[in-house]
């Protein structure tokens, strides 16, 4: 069959390239892609919420599956506009419907869902413009740090924690009055701050049953030691060392049975994904956050890992039938390390050359913010490229991937060289 993977990130050329192994394939197209998926697709130059050009692409491609990489179109309701049209609605869509996205969309509709199938969350309250002086009071209530969160869209950037009370005050006023993350944070969540480690958990569904994926953890903080601001993602290992059966049991029993139960329960339907942030505070695991897609660079650990045929599961999803799947992982870890552009994630140069791709061995190169010009590769974004590797732990992955990140380079490359320093 002929499929479109839509998105441009190191999340949908590690689905390009995993897709393109499978028989059932036929033709690969990606919209819009990168330097990285010209190389395994055909790159289509159309914007990932761009619902009418998608739909001519598809019909004049013949194309049977769209699998939806980023946020933005889900939460605009891709899937649903599928849905709606008589001349798309046989296509099958990995992504959740609108509604459903809403669990990302939306910070207060994801902790509504979570109290409401009693699912363990840190306590919250929800504040806007209008009653941001209750916002200084709920803040007064809570011990330090404190945990701002943009209710809508931030692109990954809307969760502050702050340890002096002021400083909270102010940002929340910021955030609230002053629009710092524009519609997004018209609405700002406070939360109680947990503290504890963080693991990544991804499900797939099709809307009635699951299979859990590998777990991961990603590295969000641009400096060594978690500090300085929050990227999109500066590396990640997978399997978590410390996820062991008895954790994994205590995370389906808790948290996965009842999210998917919850679904069901509250009518949402759902096709795809579901990323499950997590914390663990001594023993127990909280969600976080929920995504509804696949986690960058955490897909381009677990897709690694996963042996079976991807397409395959995904028709498997289309058909409601993935409980008759056997998800099949690869025993050995691996880690990504994410190269970035000098200055991110605030001010960045672009049109920087990459060189050294060809001479990268036993290794796996995904590229994300880098495109073909002039017969070159050269960055295009903040997160350029990831470098992943495995191993028969994650400190063995780790190291080969830093040996071969050795071989790369572009002018004021930076990456982090103390991933799985928490572990």
């Amino acid at each position: 069959m002929n499929i479109l993977i839509l998105g441009s990130g190191g999340r949908e050329h590690t689905f390009a390239w995993k897709m393109a192994q499978s028989p059932l394939c036929k033709q690969l197209f990606v919209a819009p892609g990168n330097s990285g998926t010209s190389q395994l697709a055909t790159n289509i130059d159309i914007k990932v919420t761009d619902f009418q050009s998608i739909k001519k692409l598809v019909l004049n491609e013949n194309i049977e599956m769209v699998v939806v990489g980023p946020e933005d179109p889900l939460v605009q309701g891709i899937h649903d506009f599928f849905l709606n049209d008589k001349d798309l609605n046989h296509v099958t869509v990995i992504g959740p419907q609108a509604n459903a996205a809403q669990l990302e969309g939306s910070k207060e509709f994801a902790k509504e869902f979570l109290i409401r199938h009693h699912i363990p969350t840190a306590a919250y309250k929800s504040f806007t413009k209008e009653n941001v002086e209750e916002g200084y009071l709920f803040l007064d209530t809570l011990s330090p740090p404190y945990v701002l969160k943009a209710n809508g869209l931030a692109a990954g950037k809307g969760v502050l924690i702050l340890n002096d009370l002021d400083e909270a005050k102010k940002e929340l006023k910021q955030m609230l009055v002053d629009a710092k993350f524009g519609d997004a944070s018209t609405k700002v969540v406070i939360e109680e701050f947990l503290d504890g480690i963080e693991l990544s958990c991804f499900v797939l569904t099709d809307g009635t049953d699951y299979k859990i994926l590998p777990t991961a953890k990603d590295y969000k903080r641009i400096g060594e030691g978690d500090t300085g601001l929050n990227t999109g993602g500066m590396g990640a290992i997978s399997p978590v060392p410390f996820a062991d059966k008895g954790l994994m049991t205590k995370i389906e029993e808790r948290i996965v049975k009842p999210t998917i139960l919850g679904l069901q329960k509250d009518n949402l339907p759902y096709k795809g994904f579901v990323f499950i942030g997590l914390i663990m505070v001594g023993n127990d695991p909280f969600v976080i956050e929920y995504n509804v897609r696949m986690g960058d660079p955490e897909t381009e650990v677990v897709l690694p890992r996963l042996k079976n045929d991807l397409v395959e599961i995904f028709q498997a999803i289309g058909n409601q039938n993935i409980k008759n799947i056997e998800i099949i992982i690869d025993d050995r870890s691996a880690a990504t390390v994410m190269l970035v552009s000098g200055g991110y994630p605030e001010v960045y140069e672009k049109g920087k050359e990459i060189t050294g791709i060809e001479s990268i061995s036993d290794a796996l190169v995904f590229h994300a913010g880098a495109k073909i010009e002039n017969n070159k590769v050269v960055t295009s974004g903040g997160r350029v490229m990831a470098i992943t590797s495995f191993g028969k732990d994650y400190k063995e992955a780790l190291r080969k991937t830093y040996q071969n990140i050795e071989k790369l380079h572009f002018d004021k490359m930076y990456y982090r060289k103390d991933l799985g320093f928490d572990l």
